[in-house]
């Protein structure tokens, strides 16, 4: 087994600009571990922050001039990070190089045999998959996760093994920065509507990262989605890239042939390589028996038995927020879902209605981003269609700044059209009781959105449990 690389010159004392975040996170944990200073500072505490102190990280709340070290190596921001922020403007006095994050964590592949998971939807679930599945065959990968599997700080690993496992992020193009000798494109489909602005330059934007892929690598991709097959087609016979296709699709070189609920777990069987083979995928839904056939697929390019990686991806049990059963009070079970994205939505809502046979589902949902629900306002609520009852809050901003005649009324007004029962809440700290209210014993209430709709689960557990006494 190979060992895995030292520290990058210029990360030895690197700064993160909003270190909490989910990617950003990751690579300091991983430079942490590598032996690196790590310093960095956040809007707000949490438990990633003290998992990252907990690995010797300075983590400052707050953004401010005088967090950054005038011997740090390098500053280290996403797109996320605005031009005032006070931080960048004093590395910029002390001329500190700036660094994107997707150049931070390319440099910790470097030596590794990478994977690196693309595509719209389910990156961090396959991610995880692989992750997971890996470690438990022994092959101790490291890992960079757009989410943590359970505790905070749970998201990345620095591992002893060959290999490296990595979300790679569309949103902003960053992914175009990494050399993979797998790329797994799970679909394509038209978002970040701040930077993209047709379907064409998505594909544009992923042959540009096959393009990355290195001599005698693999792309994995799948046959059945429309935007990856259209990929497929564009990327063509390139010499050097060996292109394995997975899904339902006949001609598929993976071959899903039955996906077989069983409660909130799947049993997959896939025909590789002339016979079937048979495991099971312990999260619910069509969409990640998908994934994890996928993850099957990349583990077998890098030359992992099929068989052991087969048994070693039924080990893998769900990442949070990819409908993370938050507790269960009164009889409600409360589950959450980062589902954002029409696609997303209905896949997550399927999967629940699958798994949960004749109990109501109640959503409360968050739309996250102004450009998005400009965007694909229309489809939300069309997609809401699917729960017996949805309450919809204000639209999280999370980097953008409002746009006028954009909120949540446009989710609403749809979701009507589609004869959905849908209400809309401005108060987000009156759900807990509103939706305690709603909920009956037997009913499922999904908290959906990849804003801080999540940190109400908690909240709305609490609320039941006082309505049941």
């Amino acid at each position: 087994m190979t060992p895995s690389p030292g520290l990058p010159t210029a990360m030895e004392r690197p700064h993160f600009i909003g270190i909490g975040g989910a990617g950003m996170s990751g690579i300091a944990k991983i430079l942490a571990q590598r032996g690196a200073r790590v310093a960095g500072s956040d809007a707000r505490e949490s438990g990633t922050a003290a998992a990252l102190r907990a690995q010797g990280a300075t983590v400052h709340i707050g953004h401010a001039a005088g967090h950054l070290a005038e011997d740090a190596s390098c500053v280290v921001v996403s797109s996320a990070i605005r031009a005032d922020n006070p931080e960048l403007a004093r590395a910029a006095e002390l001329g500190i190089p700036v660094v994107h994050r997707s150049d931070a964590l390319a440099s910790l592949m470097d030596g590794l045999r990478p994977i690196a998971v693309a595509g719209t939807h389910g990156k961090t679930t396959t991610t995880s998959m692989l992750a997971v599945s890996l470690g438990a065959l022994g092959l101790d990968p490291s890992y960079a996760i757009g989410g943590d599997l359970d505790a905070p700080g749970s998201n990345a690993h620095h591992g002893t093994g060959e290999i490296f496992v990595a979300e790679a992020d569309e949103s902003d193009r960053s992914f175009h920065k990494y050399a993979p000798e797998v790329a797994i494109v799970l679909n394509a489909e038209l978002d970040h509507h701040a930077n993209y602005a047709s379907m064409d330059e998505i594909h544009e934007s992923f042959v540009t990262f096959v393009g990355k892929v290195v001599e005698g690598g693999t792309l994995v991709v799948s046959a059945d989605q429309e935007g990856a097959v259209e990929l497929t087609a564009r990327v063509g016979a390139r010499a050097g890239l060996n292109v394995v296709t997975y899904g339902e699709s006949e001609g598929a070189d993976v071959r899903v042939t039955r996906v077989v609920p069983r409660g909130l777990t799947s049993e997959v069987t896939v025909l590789l390589d002339g016979r079937e083979l048979t495991f099971t995928v312990s999260v619910p839904g069509r969409h990640y028996a998908h994934n994890a056939v996928a993850a099957l697929a990349a583990g077998v390019a890098l030359g992992v038995p099929a068989d052991d990686l087969a048994a070693a991806l039924g080990k893998y049990t769900g990442v949070k927020r990819r409908l993370q059963l938050k507790g269960e009070a009164a009889g409600v079970q409360v589950i959450d879902s980062y589902a954002h994205h029409p696609t997303e939505m209905t896949a997550d809502m399927e999967a629940i209605r699958g798994a949960a046979g004749d109990s109501r589902i109640l959503v409360v949902f968050q739309p996250h981003l102004f450009s998005r629900t400009q965007e694909l306002g229309k489809e939300m609520g069309q997609a809401l269609a699917l729960a017996d009852a949805s309450v919809v809050l204000d639209i999280y901003p999370a980097r953008e700044d409002p746009v006028p005649g954009v909120t949540s009324e446009i989710i609403i007004d749809a979701a009507r059209a589609a004869g959905a029962d849908v209400a809309a809440q401005h108060d987000a700290t009156s759900v807990p009781e509103v939706v305690a209210g709603m909920a009956k014993p037997g009913d499922l209430v999904l908290t959906m959105g990849a804003g801080d709709v999540t940190d109400l689960g908690p909240v709305i557990l609490e609320g039941l449990a006082r309505l049941s006494n």
